[in-house]
């Protein structure tokens, strides 16, 4: 399967379970999540190791640059990104 076929199968299934969110926000959220998770699939990141690295840091005191390095597309998972 190519590539944009691949992407809008995948948005249309998103598509129809956004419905049961309970609220437009929530969707939104729950959108953004899966856009990171298709990312990571569509990277060859393990969405588990990615999520867990993510949690392990307080992001509100991370820089701008600190966080780019945390997206999916970015990460590594030796890498080390301290708060610093």
């Amino acid at each position: 399967m190519c590539l944009p076929r691949l992407c809008e199968a995948l948005h249309n299934i998103g598509r129809k379970n956004y419905l049961f969110c309970g609220s437009h926000e929530a969707a939104k959220r729950a959108g953004l999540l899966y856009s990171l998770l298709v990312t990571c699939k569509l990277n060859n990141v393990n969405p588990y190791e990615w999520l867990r690295e993510v949690f392990s840091h307080n992001i509100n005191e991370m820089t701008t640059g600190q966080l780019r390095k945390l997206l999916p597309h970015k990460w590594k998972k030796t890498e080390s990104i301290t708060t610093d």
